[in-house]
């Protein structure tokens, strides 16, 4: 059954298009990811779908009786009541019910003697009853506690006012309650920006299980590939579908333009060939060849001309270290830190050595961009040590750009910094990052999270540092931005600590990842599937399989065949990461060891237990490290 029908639907801004004859159907129970540069006019064709904006043409078809629920980037609540009490709200319908069916067997039970009335507030009992039942008026509560808990909202908080909430704590509370409402057409517009890694796992299995119609607009591609089963690009006003997850949709969108441009060449040959013809037809200048010229030119008008395929235009850079640094570039060593008596984090340690990239990832309030400031030097720590290596220079990408100059145009923004590079130069280095003509002096304050975002890249470029400290270098860049960022950090002969929640960045670009929880701190090596991998294989139990296999037999199975799909790039940098890995923990086994053969290492039998449990977990940490090792060398010597 089709909920959904868009058709010629037509859009414009003044002379700017944005929405051209789009067309599009979706089936109930469809998942629609709808990606786009910035300003393509993704969150426009939403609005036009549920009534906030007229359209300037074209016809929407919505099923009867279906409802959309809208969620938007910057939903807002306003009003008294507690977050429990805007979610209950949704079920006042229920709660009527249910009021009423305890009224009724009051009623009931003063009327046992009248068998007329008993007999009619039964019969009412019963239907009210089975309505109830089917509206799911006995899950509606345990719906309410499942998606708070799913959506991250501490128990201590869910009577607070709704008013009282952050920016972001709002929109995640007007998701709750439109998920909870499961309209007909589910419109959510990057229902992730919000949201933890722990969060937006349930959302993915909440959405795959909806049992309405999905459209999403998302940068997060790891989301879109979990969710979506169908994707449309909204391009230069064009709006093109295609099946199959985000993935999918770079595949065939890559072959739908090669294909799309060898037609177009193909067409412009046989129109020169064509045009050859007729000139030479007309050399001639006679009857009979003007006559099969002047046809063959009628033909040729009546073909219908290809537009040239034509993409938007992307970023371009590169970053590059003006110098090597040493092996240790940090040690950084039970780092703390507490605001007004609350601790964020303690007994933080860290080693980085020189080609490390490493994602820190962790749910919102555990201090990791203060960890990233304290290493950049814009923090103290409470407690710990923490050395540079000799040679290191530091680069910082803080998220919110602290660093741009509000009132300053872009041009200037960026040769303030670099006073030596002549105008061209400075230009040149702008229109890479997308900033050319007359988009040179806007002011900092007037641009998009994209553009500040894509400025400050521009001059971490320019700065050539050899660390990188970059905090959610993802966000507000669309996804042609993020694929060059990955390239260019995956190129980077340096260094990398990224704070992040993009998977598909961590994917592409981490060989360690770093988590951070109130449990404490722990260490990955691999990228964001080998972390999820791991702490799959740490709550499961090893248990017997049809196969014959254990389940470390079968993760060992499933790691090597992903890792058989990496690049020999990416094996490289795990083999590196692997082999650093190794030494440390080698180190570490020949330090106990040594406290082992120490004289009274054993007057304290606790102490020396301690001592043996220690060296027993670090010997198995290096076996498994070993195994790892091997089965990357191996790949690597395949692809060879």
């Amino acid at each position: 059954m089709v909920l959904l029908s868009l058709s010629a639907v037509r859009k414009a801004f003044g002379t700017n298009e944005v929405i051209r004859d789009a067309t599009l159907a979706l089936q109930e129970g469809e998942r629609l990811g709808l990606v786009g540069v910035n300003g393509s006019g993704k969150t426009t064709l939403l609005k036009i779908i549920n009534g906030d904006m007229p359209s300037d043409g074209g016809e929407i078809s919505i099923a009867k009786d279906a409802r959309i629920g809208f969620l938007t980037q910057h939903a807002d609540i306003d009003g008294e009541l507690s977050i429990m009490e805007e979610l209950t709200r949704v079920f006042d319908p229920l709660i009527a019910m249910e009021k009423r069916l305890r009224a009724l067997e009051a009623e009931m039970a003063e009327a046992h003697e009248d068998a007329e009335a008993f007999a009619r507030l039964s019969n009412e009992y019963d239907k009210l009853t089975r309505r109830f039942e089917d509206a799911g008026g006995y899950e509606w509560p345990s719906r309410v506690q499942g998606v708070l808990a799913g959506l991250g909202f501490a128990k201590d908080r869910r009577d607070m006012p709704a008013r009282l909430l952050s920016g972001g704590e709002k929109t995640r509370l007007c998701l709750a309650r439109i998920l909870l409402m499961q309209p007909e057409i589910l419109m959510l517009d990057e229902p992730t920006n919000h949201l933890d890694l722990a969060a937006v796992g349930w959302l993915e299995d909440t959405l795959k299980k909806y049992p309405g119609t999905v459209i999403v607009i998302s940068h997060d591609r790891y989301f879109l590939n979990a969710v979506c089963d169908c994707m449309a690009e909204l391009s230069m006003g064009r709006l093109t579908r295609y099946s199959g997850n985000y993935d999918a949709f770079v595949r065939k969108r890559q072959a739908n333009l090669e294909r799309q441009l060898k037609e177009y060449k193909l067409q412009q040959a046989e129109i020169a060939r064509q045009e050859a013809i007729i000139a030479r037809y007309r050399m001639f200048n006679r009857e009979k060849s003007i006559k099969a010229a002047e046809s063959r030119e009628k033909r040729l008008e009546k073909i219908v001309r290809l537009e040239k395929p034509v993409s938007e235009d992307k970023v371009r850079f590169s970053f590059e270290a003006r110098r090597r640094t040493g092996e240790d570039v940090l040690i950084a060593k039970d780092l703390s830190k507490s605001y007004d008596g609350r601790k964020l984090f303690e007994h933080f340690s860290l080693h980085l050595r020189a080609g490390d990239r490493v994602a820190l990832i962790g749910p919102n309030g555990v201090g990791k961009t203060t960890l990233l400031r304290i290493f950049v030097g814009e923090e103290t720590a409470d407690g710990g040590t923490m050395k540079f290596g000799a040679n290191v220079d530091i680069g910082y990408y803080d998220q919110h750009q602290a660093g741009l100059h509000p009132d300053k145009d872009v041009l200037n923004e960026l040769w303030d910094d670099f006073p030596r590079l002549d105008a061209d130069r400075v230009r040149g280095v702008l229109a890479l990052f997308l900033f050319t003509g007359d988009d040179v002096f806007q002011k900092i304050h007037t641009l998009s999270g994209g553009e500040r975002g894509r400025l400050a890249l521009a001059k971490l470029m320019l700065r050539k540092d050899n660390l990188l400290f970059m905090d959610e270098p993802t966000n507000h860049l669309d996804m042609d931005s993020r694929e060059v960022l990955e390239h260019a950090l995956d190129d980077f002969d340096g260094t990398l600590l990224a704070v992040s929640h993009d998977r598909y960045f961590i994917n592409r670009v981490a060989n360690r990842v770093i988590e951070m929880s109130a449990e404490g701190v722990s260490e990955y090596l691999g990228n964001y599937d080998d972390y999820l991998e791991k702490k799959r294989a740490a709550l499961l139990p090893e248990e017997a399989a049809s196969d014959g296999l254990t389940q470390t037999q079968r993760d060992k199975l499933k790691r090597k065949e992903r890792l058989a799909r990496e690049s020999r790039r990416q094996l490289e940098d795990r083999v590196r990461a692997a082999e650093a890995e190794i030494a440390r923990t080698e180190a570490e086994v020949a330090h106990l060891e040594a406290e082992m053969a120490a004289p009274g290492a054993w007057q304290d039998p606790e102490a020396g237990r301690a001592l043996t449990e220690s060296h027993a977990r670090a010997k198995e940490t290096l076996d498994a490290l070993y195994d790892e090792w091997a089965e990357l060398a191996e790949l690597l010597e395949e692809k060879a």
